[in-house]
């Protein structure tokens, strides 16, 4: 398993996943996620982002849109993803992110503490209040410095170890309708109309 700076073409994956998993896609832009893939079989298990909220006062990062296909889920997955999201932020000079959580504890593993809504810079404050408008009024806003970030030993061997289990989520198959064509008015170039 590794992961990576999703690629342009992985666009549409990226929405379908993040459309069926119910996550934000607010702003949405490829080039700010990264990718967990199985490094054998190239097969997708998770992803997340970094969004950017630029102001006069300055810059702030938010790790968002993060999430984990159901067959990959519980191995180690989405700690990883959030680990290349932070060093992204590190990367690009931030020394703080923000993450907003149905599931704090999650984030709390990694180091993560809750941040009330009055201690948030204002464009931080405006998105927890979008956010518990359209998903839940329980997201609780979260905030970690980058070099206090903390991976488990237990998720990093998980990770090491990561297998699809059977019977989660597979590739849905594609169907004529996912490319503009109505099946039952379509006719085909070498249609015999038997």
């Amino acid at each position: 398993m590794y992961v990576r700076d999703a690629k342009n073409r992985e666009e549409v994956w990226l929405l379908d996943h993040i459309e069926a998993m119910g996550l934000d896609d607010a702003a949405f832009r490829s080039r700010d996620y990264v990718v967990a893939l199985d490094e054998e079989t190239n097969e997708k298990a998770g992803f997340g982002r970094v969004r950017v909220h630029k102001t006069d006062e300055g810059d702030y990062c938010e790790l968002t849109g993060m999430g984990v296909l159901e067959a990959w889920r519980g191995q180690g997955v989405g700690a990883h993803v959030v680990e290349r999201l932070i060093e992204k932020a590190g990367d690009d000079g931030f020394d703080e992110v923000y993450s907003f959580a149905l599931e704090p504890t999650y984030l709390a593993q990694f180091g993560f503490e809750p941040a009330s809504a009055s201690e948030l810079p204002e464009p931080l404050g405006e998105r927890l209040d979008a956010k518990r408008r359209t998903m839940d009024d329980e997201i609780v806003a979260m905030r970690l410095p980058v070099d206090a970030f903390e991976m488990p030993a237990r998720l990093r061997e998980a990770f090491k170890m990561a297998v699809p289990v059977e019977g989660g989520e597979s590739e849905p198959e594609e169907q004529p309708e996912d490319f503009g064509i109505d099946p039952e008015s379509a006719t085909y170039k070498y249609d015999t109309g038997q």
